[in-house]
């Protein structure tokens, strides 16, 4: 690869990967985020508390975290390709169910098995970016595929709300089938072998418990999945109930939500590139120090927003969503750098894995803190959630700073 300006060009093929990445992302993002502005309509139509609810986002989270776990041991074992077209096909079948349930058991049934294959792909991904991209090349790198969350927010929620009120909350989870089906062959027809860690020797990957126990015991790779913990943590526990809030204590319309979320993916999508090259340039701590922060103090404003114009509840949202954004890509970038080459794919499924998890702990407690006494009066206790999220990233911010000492060493 050709070096210009100290920064380092991608070859076609790596920025045909990078797409390919992103749709997966996109797809499994949307699967997931698409929970929240469906949060308000799924409570009413299947008679869901704001615990119900919780537990119907969590029970993906854990899912995905156990398969992780699960998987760690054997993730450094296979062609990273052929991990990938394994679980994407269950993710598929998992949404399909999703799409097809139509009560409370069974969607619970149905999100723990999309996220049995779902939670994996995420760690699968950035295991196949650390293999082909160089560490000044990520930051980019996540940047691009980090877009995918942008591209959810500003094509796939608003056509996903847009079917949901005509066809029923069922639709999305169709469409997004068709998409992925459509990427899925993408992956099998057009990306090459990823095998080249199957290379660098190992004495414990054959035996799946024992590469766990490796990666685990390591030092380094703990402060990193500490801090991945507290990353999820700090954005999971009010962001299940966002619709919700904006609906019953903001006066937001049902029809409204699509150009809220239109908006704020809009410029999300323009900002992660952005945030990818400036943290290659200037320093990854310092972009997610700054992310952070910013995304916090959004957060507190948010929560404790009155009943204001449709505008200003844009704003704020946007904005918030933007820190939630920038500080990912900085974030993973530096955890990416953690792990050497014949840990990567037990690295990253056992981090995300604890990312899952935690977040699924922090969609629980956030179900726990906010109470609504019927499917149409205000959520409680909602500002008490922007309080907590600023406790966490700020030991979030802490946690980095040790990360990006270990990298630097």
């Amino acid at each position: 690869m050709e070096t210009t300006k100290g920064s380092i060009k991608f070859s076609s093929y790596q920025k045909f990967v990078i797409v390919l990445i992103a749709l997966t992302q996109f797809t499994v993002v949307l699967d997931f985020m698409i929970m929240s502005p469906l949060g308000d309509m799924l409570m009413k139509s299947m008679d869901m508390n704001t615990a119900q609810f919780g537990l119907v986002v969590s029970s993906y989270a854990f899912s995905a975290g156990i398969s992780g776990i699960l998987t760690a041991g054997f993730a450094d074992r296979f062609d990273r390709k052929k991990l990938l077209l394994f679980f994407y096909i269950g993710f598929i079948l998992g949404t399909l169910f999703c799409g097809l349930a139509h009560t409370y058991p069974l969607l619970i049934i149905a999100r723990i098995i999309t996220g049995l294959f779902g939670g994996v792909i995420s760690s699968i991904s950035m295991a196949i970016i650390a293999d082909l991209f160089a560490l000044q090349q990520r930051g980019r790198v996540m940047g691009f595929v980090q877009m995918g969350f942008g591209a959810s927010q500003i094509l796939g929620i608003p056509i996903s709300l847009y079917f949901a009120d005509i066809w029923g909350w069922q639709s999305p989870f169709l469409m997004i089938v068709a998409f992925a089906t459509v990427v899925w062959l993408l992956i099998l027809i057009q990306m090459k072998p990823i095998a080249q860690h199957l290379l660098t020797p190992s004495a414990d990957r054959k035996h799946a418990l024992l590469h766990l126990w490796h990666t685990l015991r390591q030092r380094r790779y703990r402060v990193g999945f500490l801090a991945t913990a507290l990353l999820s943590l700090g954005g999971f526990m009010m962001m299940p109930y966002g619709s919700a809030f904006a609906i019953n204590n903001l006066g937001v319309r049902q029809e409204q939500l699509k150009f809220m979320f239109m908006i704020s993916g809009a410029c999300s999508l323009l900002m992660m590139p952005l945030v990818g090259r400036l943290a290659d340039r200037v320093s990854k701590i310092k972009v997610f120090s700054f992310a952070t922060m910013w995304m916090v103090f959004s957060v507190i404003a948010y929560t404790n927003l009155p009943i204001v114009s449709l505008w200003l509840v844009i704003l704020v949202n946007t904005l918030m969503m933007m820190g939630v954004m920038a500080r990912m890509v900085p974030a993973m970038a530096l955890t990416s750098a953690l792990p050497h080459l014949q840990d990567r794919g037990a690295f990253m499924s056992i981090n995300s894995s604890l990312q899952q998890i935690s977040g699924g702990i922090a969609a629980a407690l956030g179900g726990m803190i906010v109470q609504q006494e019927t499917a149409h009066s205000p959520l409680q206790n909602f500002d008490k959630v922007g309080y907590f999220i600023f406790i966490i990233c700020v030991f979030s911010i802490y946690m980095y700073n040790r990360v990006s000492k270990s990298v630097s060493q």
